[in-house]
């Protein structure tokens, strides 16, 4: 065999899909974008499980989110444009006025009947939009929880695609033996045990971290979660005054693919050594260097989880050992995001009940 016409074998961990079948597909509010994407005048078209959703803002300020296909004749409203608050459809210039109504035909006739469009509960929260997604249809339950905007700097984005499940990303955070063995934390300890209460859980942790251009200081870590799709992060270096706080956001966008989100502010205690403009001038330097210095930090620690997330499968029930964290305490509270029949088709009741048990 002549090795110039050989191709590479194909190596490594497969990627989740080739699996058994992952999780089903959760309920509840999922992120579809930046707030800061969605500009006035634009339409923008993002995937939610399996489908599309059409997003675009008003001249108010308002979100409205919609199913996409035009009432019409099937046109994807995503090639369509605004006019006003008008979203006008890409194929017979259709024109849905804010309330989703057809107001008017691209040819002057009236509206058919029964041509509103089919609008999704959107909300705008956190720096994100997010669209409510349930398997039967039903209509928002709960809310998603506003969490603090810290400091007065802008927050920085960022964003990932890859395949697995998203309930690995949120069950992540009550995973409190891999921060040592995969991020390189100092030694651990439980500052708040988990509480899951509702929609919501918390858990904090104490470590040490060591940060360019500074060095080591004690963290101070607490971690929330609000459904199966959303974590908020707040960390706090004391010795040098820094304090951050990120969202992650988590959607399926298909049965073993999903999109992270990753939304970050910082904060820093101002030094007063300086007195006057130049400590001002010193200060806003610093913050911004340091900014951009934690930001990317931050990427490059959530990035290390990738190539696991993306080759991982749902081990149920786990092999727990002391120092996991509550991860079957945080199992258990995750069931009632999914359809208990799906579930059951992935789950078997006996490991349910197992699960339920361990507390990791």
């Amino acid at each position: 065999m002549n090795p110039r016409h050989t191709r590479s074998l194909t190596e490594g961990p497969s990627p989740a899909d080739a699996h058994a079948p992952a999780l089903p597909y959760p309920d509840g509010w999922f992120a579809v974008a930046f707030a800061a994407e969605l500009v006035p005048g634009t339409v923008l078209t993002r995937p939610l499980q399996g489908e599309d959703v059409v997003l675009y803002r008003l001249r108010d300020g308002g979100v409205r989110a919609v199913r996409p296909y035009c009432p019409h004749l099937g046109a994807h409203l995503g090639l369509g444009a605004m006019e006003g608050d008008d979203l006008i459809c890409p194929f017979h210039r259709f024109a849905f006025g804010p309330d989703g109504s057809c107001v008017r035909t691209g040819y002057g006739t009236p509206p058919p009947p029964s041509s509103d469009l089919a609008a999704l509960p959107v909300r705008e929260v956190n720096d994100t939009v997010f669209v409510w997604r349930h398997h039967d249809g039903r209509a928002p339950d709960w809310e998603p929880v506003t969490w603090h905007a810290l400091g007065t700097r802008a927050p920085r984005f960022a964003a990932w695609e890859m395949p697995g499940h998203s309930q690995d990303v949120v069950e992540n955070t009550v995973d409190l033996g891999h921060f040592g063995p995969l991020h390189g934390w100092g030694e651990s300890e439980v500052a708040e045990p988990a509480v899951f209460d509702g929609r919501s859980f918390r858990v904090s942790v104490r470590s040490r971290e060591r940060v360019p251009l500074l060095g080591e200081s004690p963290l101070e870590v607490t971690l929330e979660g609000c459904g199966i799709s959303q974590v908020h992060v707040c960390t706090a270096l004391p010795r040098f005054g820094v304090r951050t706080c990120a969202l992650y956001a988590t959607t399926m966008i298909a049965p073993a693919a999903f999109q992270l989100r990753q939304a970050s502010r910082l904060d820093v205690a101002e030094p007063g050594a300086l007195p006057g403009p130049a400590a001002r001038w010193l200060s806003r330097s610093l913050t911004r260097l340091l900014a951009g210095v934690m930001f990317r930090g931050n990427c490059e620690f959530v990035a290390q989880d990738f190539p696991v997330w993306a080759t991982k499968r749902y081990q149920s029930p786990p092999r727990l050992a002391r120092g996991d964290g509550p991860i079957g305490p945080f199992r258990h509270w995750a069931r009632q995001f999914y359809p208990p029949d799906r579930l059951r088709a992935h789950v078997p009741s006996s490991v349910r009940s197992a699960e339920g048990s361990r507390s990791g």
